[in-house]
């Protein structure tokens, strides 16, 4: 066994004349610490930099502030020496919001569904109100269908029977005074809420700036609308126009508030406790 065997590297020198490692502390704001070299004592307030490094703000119980250079083993903490490190900036967490606004419930199981249900005029009417509602709609167990037209509202009604805990909400296109709509709606008892929006089809309800447009072309009256919007517009045929306005919504940002307040007010009322 040789020499440097048995006694060890006589040549890294003795334990007490060993460097010892020094922890490093994140100086988070009140951190109470002691600058090593002038014994000044205080919490940690702010930071500052210069072209010689990194400072650290320190205020003591007079309220005096002092920079110090944030170096190793600068500082103290219970008599212990340490390194300070400026924390990493972290943003807030913010809730997760659903498409509708409202927060976003993770891990969400569809609530069974309601009795109550909530009808549209048509499949496009449907696809936008699942588009920015329907994380809402899975919360609160609310079933959206479509009536393949208004002319079917009587008809379904009598079939559905709204009463106490099957309540009726109606989405209805063109609710304007005056209106076919406004006649087919009136009258239908306090267990059916129609609310509606004032254009002519639920394409006009998703914001221009969305689709990037500056407005809606004007169709004259007796002229489909939907096929003298795409002739208009360049947009090809309905069904292809249809998936480029579909395919701009991505949020309640992007319908017109009409559309908005009427979908919240048929929301409320069917989920209301009786």
């Amino acid at each position: 066994m040789s020499a440097r065997d048995s006694y060890g590297d006589i040549y890294s020198g003795h334990d007490r004349t060993k460097k010892k490692p020094v922890p490093t502390v994140n100086a988070e704001r009140d951190l109470v610490v002691e600058d090593a070299a002038s014994g000044f004592c205080g919490a940690v307030v702010g930071f500052d930099r210069s072209y010689d490094g990194e400072f650290v703000k320190l205020e003591d119980a007079r309220g005096a502030v002092r920079l110090f250079a944030m170096r190793e083993a600068a500082f103290l903490i219970d008599g212990k020496p340490v390194t300070l490190i400026k924390p990493t900036a972290t943003a807030p967490k913010q809730p997760v919001r659903s498409a509708s606004g409202s927060t976003r419930v993770e891990g969400l199981r569809a609530r069974v569904a309601r009795t109550s249900r909530i009808w549209v005029e048509g499949v496009h009417d449907a696809a936008l109100v699942e588009r920015v509602w329907g994380h809402d709609l899975r919360v609160e167990g609310v079933v959206v269908e479509h009536l393949e037209g208004l002319d079917n509202l009587g008809a379904r009604l009598t079939e559905f029977e709204p009463g106490p805990g099957a309540r009726v909400g109606v989405l209805v296109d063109h609710l304007v005074t005056g209106s076919k709509e406004t006649h087919l709606t009136a009258g239908l008892g306090p267990h059916v809420l129609v609310t509606g929006h004032p254009y002519i089809d639920v394409w006009q309800a998703v914001r221009p700036a969305a689709l990037g447009i500056d407005a809606w072309p004007t169709v004259p009256r007796g002229e489909d609308w939907k096929t003298g919007i795409c002739a208009r517009l360049g947009w090809g045929t309905p069904q292809q126009a249809w998936r480029r306005v579909y395919d701009a919504v991505g949020s309640f940002r992007d319908l017109e508030a009409p559309l908005i307040g009427a979908v919240e007010r048929l929301i409320d009322f069917v989920t209301e406790p009786e």
